[in-house]
């Protein structure tokens, strides 16, 4: 039996739309960035982009769980030696809700140029619940679902 590998011709990308109020930040992050690269389809090929462009909204209203509310910080460097920043997590959820988000995806995309494509071309986030992406008609994804156990 030959291994399956997807070409250009069977790629088909979807919008998906992601409510993120009141979810927990490091699980959204987790389904955003399996959906971003594709593992949700069953053609997954690990060389091609075979994922989905995705749209969150609400980012403000992330939540975190335990002390990571006052314990987290993200930080950045100007550039120039021994000038390292850090930001606490409430302070970037006020400013830039969106960052926080997209530094929580990042995180779990691999660090290659199709991780990077995945995050700079397809994943939007918006900080309320407009967006501008309607005329893409995105199908709702509702990651709070619990699954029925029979």
């Amino acid at each position: 039996m030959k291994t399956y590998s997807a070409t250009p011709a069977d790629i088909h990308h979807d919008w998906f739309i992601v409510d993120a109020e009141g979810m927990v930040l490091g699980r959204l992050a987790a389904e955003v960035a399996r959906i971003l690269r594709g593992k949700h389809k069953p053609m997954y090929t690990p060389h091609m982009d075979t994922g989905d462009n995705v749209i969150v909204i609400n980012a403000a209203k992330v939540r975190v769980t335990g002390k990571k509310g006052e314990q987290k910080r993200y930080f950045h460097h100007t550039g120039y030696m021994g000038h390292e920043r850090f930001t606490p997590y409430a302070t970037m959820l006020d400013k830039h809700p969106e960052r926080v988000i997209e530094k929580a995806v990042y995180g779990m995309l691999p660090k290659t140029a199709l991780g990077r494509q995945s995050l700079r071309r397809k994943l939007r986030v918006f900080a309320t619940d407009k967006h501008s992406h309607a005329a893409q008609q995105p199908k709702v994804l509702d990651l709070n679902k619990k699954s029925e156990k029979k």
